[in-house]
This record gives structure tokens, C-alpha cells and sequence, in this order.
């Protein structure tokens, strides 16, 4: 898959999980990986973005099986861009679906 294309699909579904709970990272690479084929190296450095941007909060709490893990929680800010970015992507969906099937009528 074209990596641009899937970078973009990332951010909604890493929000997309957020918005239902709270996560640590390898958490989110783990769930994403089951549907996407993606590596830890794309998951931490859209974290830290999202972190700047305020979409997410983050908090550490204590792990039985070693070191706290960094848990990230969803903001308000990061909630509206969740839905422009799902409104975005159902537009963008139902636009390519239309020239795949060549369905051009209005």
C-alpha cells in the first residue's frame, strides 16, 4: 500500500481507537496491526505529533510485566478532529467509489 495513503489512513484510525479508550502505544500498534500492516516506527513519531497538536493527553501507569506505560488519552481538540477526519473520509470514500464503479451522475 502506498505509504502516503496509508500515513493519512493512520491518523484516523488511531483516533478513531482513542476516542473509545485510552491506550499505550505498542497497544495501538498491536490492534492496527491486525487489520493494517503497519510498524511501531509509524505509530510513536504520530503520537508525539498528536501530542503537540493537543489532540492527546498522555499519563503513565504502573505495568505488572515491567516499566509504566505511557498511556495516551484524547482531547476535546482531538475529538473535533476526529470527526472532520471522519467527514472528511466518508466524503473521500464515496467519491472514489463512484469512479471505481463509473457511476458519474450527480
Amino acid at each position: 500500500m502506498n505509504i502516503q495513503f496509508k500515513k493519512g489512513v493512520l491518523e484516523l484510525c488511531v483516533l478513531s481507537l482513542l476516542i473509545r479508550r485510552d491506550y499505550y502505544g505498542y497497544e495501538l500498534v498491536e490492534h492496527i496491526s491486525k487489520y493494517i500492516n503497519i510498524s511501531e516506527g509509524t505509530i510513536y513519531p504520530l503520537l508525539r505529533r498528536f501530542r503537540k497538536e493537543g489532540y492527546v493527553t498522555t499519563y503513565l501507569q504502573e505495568s505488572q510485566e515491567g516499566p509504566p506505560r505511557k498511556y495516551y488519552r484524547i482531547t476535546e481538540v482531538g475529538e473535533r478532529a476526529y470527526e472532520e477526519l471522519v467527514e472528511e473520509w466518508q466524503n473521500f470514500t464515496i467519491g472514489v467509489n463512484k469512479i471505481i464503479r463509473g457511476d458519474f451522475s450527480e
